[in-house]
């Protein structure tokens, strides 16, 4: 999960050489989730069904439709490096919210010090944008709409939780992948923006769509249900060195002294608000039981 979700920033700014935005999110997840829907079937395994269902498909398309799309549409302005900074601060919107929710755990004085820590580290790396380019800049631009995205990335999180299924994670995230490539089916096929086929391009969504969604969000969803959430948020510090090594060796992104310094002061700010909040234990997965109408 740590590894191929790193990747999938070089694949998401690779794959936009062919794809526009609207068509790759539901070209991506369609394929993804058809794969994974049919292995499901094949299997015989319990699907989903009724207010079930619905709640499945609102968190996908919560934490996947806008979460993934705000990450797409953002690395049409700013390197993948960059946006993988921007997204290392979703942990604070994760507490923040989980602290505003009514039953949340509640803001501690040291975890709002790592929040603004961690929103300090990431000011550095758009501001001098702001202040050069002002308004017109694309740093600031991609900030706020990975922050948009993060938002409903942990929105859709938590109500996963307050609300789970009786169908297993792999099954969930399988429908979950469908329901978002077929939500943005629709507005693409309005949209009617040309697809500039090359094989780098096909290449990086298949390869989206196989490792980043396949295996990685299916690792992600069995890590959630087997380990710690303190080690399943282990990623959150691997995926930005990952992107960063990757879009400096295939796009040559700056990654510079003032990156590195945002970084670690990222880095702190995550560590401090995950050292003071508590830990969820492990859910305890949904046997994968077979259907009774396959």
């Amino acid at each position: 999960m740590c590894f191929f979700w790193g990747t999938t920033y070089l694949g998401i700014k690779m794959a936009l050489e062919s794809f526009p935005p609207l068509t790759l999110v539901a070209a991506r997840f369609l394929l993804s989730g058809s794969v994974m829907l049919a292995a499901v079937w094949w299997k015989g395994l319990y699907l989903p069904r009724g207010r079930e269902l619905l709640v499945t498909c609102v968190t996908g398309l919560l934490i996947l439709g806008v979460g993934n799309g705000c990450l797409v549409y953002a690395e049409q302005r700013i390197p993948s490096s960059l946006a993988a900074l921007f997204i290392a601060v979703s942990p604070f919107w994760l507490a923040g919210m989980e602290a505003i929710i009514p039953g949340g755990e509640k803001l501690r004085a040291p975890t709002v010090a790592g929040m603004l820590t961690g929103f300090c580290g990431a000011a550095l790396l758009f501001i001098p944008d702001l202040i050069e380019k002002g308004l017109s800049g694309h740093a600031w631009q991609g900030f706020v709409i990975l922050q948009l995205g993060s938002i409903s990335w942990s929105f859709g999180s938590i109500y996963q939780m307050r609300y789970p299924t009786k169908a297993h994670s792999i099954v969930n995230g399988a429908v979950q992948q469908f329901a978002t490539g077929l939500v943005f089916l629709g507005p693409a096929l309005a949209a009617n923006e040309p697809v500039q086929w090359n094989a780098r391009g096909t290449g990086a969504m298949l390869y989206l769509a196989t490792f980043g969604s396949v295996v990685g969000y299916s690792a992600y969803l069995y890590a959630l249900d087997h380990l710690p959430v303190a080690v399943v948020s282990l990623y959150t510090y691997v995926n930005p060195l990952v992107a960063a090594a990757l879009g400096w060796m295939f796009y040559r992104e700056l990654f510079g002294l003032n990156e590195t310094i945002a970084l670690l002061i990222i880095f702190t700010g995550v560590w401090v608000v995950k050292r003071f909040t508590p830990s969820r234990a492990p859910s305890r997965p949904a046997p994968l039981q077979a259907s009774e109408d396959r």
